[in-house]
């Protein structure tokens, strides 16, 4: 018995195989990464280590070609974020160089034509990048890298999809699959030619709670990041669950209290 199954079971693996191997070439996305979140569920909620690791992540990597338009430093401190400290914040904020408006003689620009900067205050936007997108353009070989704000919002697989790209470069490219001149193979990403090069390496960045002697792979560096960026996404989640928690609770303490009264009112009628 056990010879017809593990038979049956290679013959089956046999004639599978030439059929998976005929479509490594399409450039169908691959089923990316299942990872366990701590977020997910009713009862999730954002780990702030991990929050702060992929700020860390963001900030040393990934800010040098993508924006974060949508995020404001003072949320940075705020319930349910990164939790830094409110001086920690303002120190974050100071560090990066933000649009000045006209000084005292109505000048938006420097003596070389430069815009005029200040340093930031926790009311700013992170500042992007590049000034415009035609300088994102040129800097990136063309290739418009989008802004992080929603980026796990608005891609299937949410922080599964951001995850799988960042470590899906090392995969090996298929026989008979062409790499466009300028790109790079990854097979989560749809068509498999992705123009973002690998940014991310074992040991880049070192966790300022770590260990200094211990090294983050590049599997730890994208989860931490993508954490960060499903919290950049949805930064009120912990809100939303702690509120649908207690509307659950009241439904359920409601629906009891209207079946005992119902049992009450027609307890003589049986």
């Amino acid at each position: 018995m056990r010879f017809t199954l593990s038979l049956g079971l290679v013959l089956g693996l046999a004639l599978a195989a030439p059929a998976f191997a005929a479509d490594t070439t399409t450039g169908e996305q691959w089923p990316l990464k299942r990872q366990e979140w701590s977020f997910e569920g009713v009862f999730g909620k954002y780990d702030q280590t991990d929050l702060q690791h992929g700020f860390q992540v963001y900030k040393e990597v990934c800010s040098a070609c993508h924006s974060l338009n949508r995020v404001a430093f003072h949320t940075l401190s705020e319930p349910g974020g990164p939790g830094f400290s409110e001086a920690q914040m303002k120190a974050i904020a100071a560090g990066y160089q933000v649009l000045a408006g006209p000084n005292d003689k109505g000048e938006t620009t420097d003596d070389k034509g430069n815009p005029l900067k200040r340093p930031g205050i926790p009311a700013d936007y992170f500042p992007p990048p590049f000034p415009n997108e035609n300088a994102a353009r040129a800097s990136n070989g063309g290739a418009l890298p989008p802004d992080l704000s929603l980026i796990v919002a608005a891609r299937n697989g949410g922080p599964d999809y951001v995850f799988s790209i960042l470590t899906g470069f090392h995969e090996k490219t298929p026989d008979g699959f062409k790499v466009t001149d300028g790109k790079y193979f990854n097979p989560y990403f749809p068509g498999w030619n992705i123009s973002m090069p690998p940014p991310l390496q074992d040991g880049q960045v070192t966790f300022n709670d770590w260990d200094p002697k211990k090294k983050a792979t590049v599997a730890d560096e994208a989860y931490a990041v993508a954490n960060f960026l499903a919290w950049t996404s949805e930064p009120h989640l912990d809100d939303r669950h702690r509120i649908g928690v207690g509307v659950m609770v009241f439904l359920i303490v409601l629906s009891g209290l209207l079946y005992l009264s119902y049992r009450q009112v027609w307890k003589d009628a049986h």
